[in-house]
């Protein structure tokens, strides 16, 4: 039983320290401004432009940190502090959504998987507990058996979330460099940027798999015991 708990307040501390650390450098970075003044909306076009992709608009959206990639409007949609702001992690967050739409540009194929499996991913989020959960109750393993593969599904999905996420920071700090739009001594803060969001996804990633594992060793102790 305790052994369950701490399982259990690994799962919740991971994320929550991710969230924690995306938020802290977030929130220290942006306080810092960038040298060119430009803001995220600025950034974003100046690198879409820069890349061909004439077509990309970039929108204003409502909330903090809510910023992404649309590729089914061809949108790069940007906070309204990112959008307006002129800081570093603007600079950074804007230039890593960006970088979506140029894999997106490039017929990237993680982010080509990744979008092929939304569908089922989604369905595998929606109902691998409640099938892993009644098949336990019931005793009916088949039905657990077919939980646990739904909710590996989710779990593929997150994995190819990784390569895509940090492929779109790798292509961010390559465009924001080459194109002026930071200095040598601003490359190491918008790196700091980049990092500390893609380690949500990393975390993310993470309690998915070891969620997935505590699934597969319980069908497997379950089938012994038949």
């Amino acid at each position: 039983m305790i052994q369950y708990l701490i399982y259990l307040a690994v799962l919740m501390l991971i994320p929550l320290w991710a969230q924690m650390r995306v938020r802290s450098t977030y929130s220290q970075y942006s306080e810092v401004s960038n040298s060119t003044g430009m803001n995220g909306a600025q950034t974003a076009r100046k690198i879409l432009d820069a890349n061909g992709l004439y077509d990309v608009t970039v929108k204003e959206v409502a909330g903090s940190l809510t910023d992404h990639y649309d590729p089914r409007d061809k949108s790069v949609n940007l906070s309204t502090d990112i959008y307006h702001g002129a800081s570093i992690a603007g600079t950074a967050v804007a230039a890593h959504e960006v970088g979506h739409a140029i894999q997106d540009a490039n017929d990237y194929t993680f982010m080509r998987v990744r979008s092929a499996l939304v569908p089922v991913a989604n369905l595998g989020s929606n109902l691998s507990y409640i099938l892993i959960i009644a098949g336990m109750l019931f005793g009916a393993l088949q039905l657990a058996t077919l939980g646990v593969i739904f909710f590996a599904a989710a779990v593929l999905f997150q994995l190819v979330t990784l390569p895509v996420e940090f492929d779109a920071s790798g292509r961010a700090l390559k465009q924001i460099v080459s194109l002026g739009i930071v200095q040598d001594d601003e490359q190491k803060l918008a790196r700091k940027v980049l990092s500390a969001a893609a380690m949500t996804y990393v975390a993310a990633a993470l309690v998915s798999v070891m969620e997935l594992v505590r699934f597969i060793l319980m069908i497997t102790m379950s089938n012994r015991e038949e």
